[in-house]
């Protein structure tokens, strides 16, 4: 099993439609999901059809402030094979609550260790929205995870951003989480028709190297109105460009896996 965090410091780069799209599809493919939203705005709770308005007992905050166990409040989504753990705007509050905790970076771990070595939950991935800052909630993320997944938006300042993304993440591979490893690179929001696009797709292969996913995610209507619907875009219209891009994603993304299983 393996915990990936989909981070990156500036919102709307595709964070959310990328945890919801590849938990979708790697649940058709017969693997069991668990996404963690972790984002106060609960972007992936309503994206996946639940409500972002309940109790905040029944959320990922009711589990990092000690109310209530992981187990009390995984819930099932209405897609087969995929579980979700739900956030609400109460979430925003725990970094206030949790000052004078000098282990508050451990404590989605220590939440998440146990409950996966004692309940024999079988999730082949689980899947860590973050919220779009470098804040207490992402650093818990990144301390928690295997590895993360960076949406980049092939836009003017998206590399600048990545730089300072990058400076953070090593501080946590120092100092917090030595085995944390960048998955991959997505480029998102994809305009063929605008030359900055490519350009800054150039630069992000030039940098990154083969840590940049050969599949990009246009710019597509569609993906911007699944949510709305509380579905993914792969259920919402599996034949658009935004849905066929992430289905070439995720078979890039489990090539990529297997090739990571094989060589270990």
């Amino acid at each position: 099993m393996k915990i990936i965090s989909v981070i990156n410091q500036k919102g709307g780069v595709g964070k959310t439609t990328t945890v919801i799209n590849l938990a979708s599809a790697l649940s058709q493919q017969s693997k069991k999901i668990l996404v963690i939203d972790l984002d106060p705005q609960g972007n992936a709770t309503t994206g996946l059809g639940l409500s972002n308005v309940e109790q905040s007992d029944q959320t990922i905050y009711g589990i990092l402030n000690g109310i209530v166990s992981i187990s009390e409040v995984i819930k099932k989504t209405k897609f087969k094979n995929l579980d979700l753990i739900t956030s609400n705007v109460d979430l925003s509050g725990l970094e206030v609550e949790t000052a004078g905790d000098n282990d508050r970076a451990f404590i989605l771990k220590t939440k998440l260790t146990p409950y996966l070595n004692d309940s024999g939950a079988s999730y082949d991935y689980i899947l860590i929205d973050c919220p779009p800052s470098l804040s207490l909630l992402t650093v818990m993320a990144l301390v928690s995870s295997n590895s993360l997944l960076v949406p980049l938006q092939t836009e003017f300042f998206a590399l600048e951003g990545l730089t300072q993304l990058m400076k953070t993440i090593e501080r946590i591979k120092v100092n917090l989480n030595p085995k944390l490893e960048i998955q991959g690179i997505l480029l998102t929001m994809y305009d063929r028709r605008n030359k900055l696009s490519s350009q800054v797709e150039e630069e992000a292969r030039n940098y990154f190297k083969d840590k940049v996913y050969q599949t990009v995610i246009p710019r597509n209507v569609r993906l911007s109105e699944a949510p709305s619907h509380g579905v993914p875009v792969l259920i919402y219209d599996k034949n658009c460009p935004g849905s066929k891009s992430y289905y070439n994603f995720t078979d890039e993304f489990i090539n990529q896996e297997n090739k990571i299983g094989s060589a270990a």
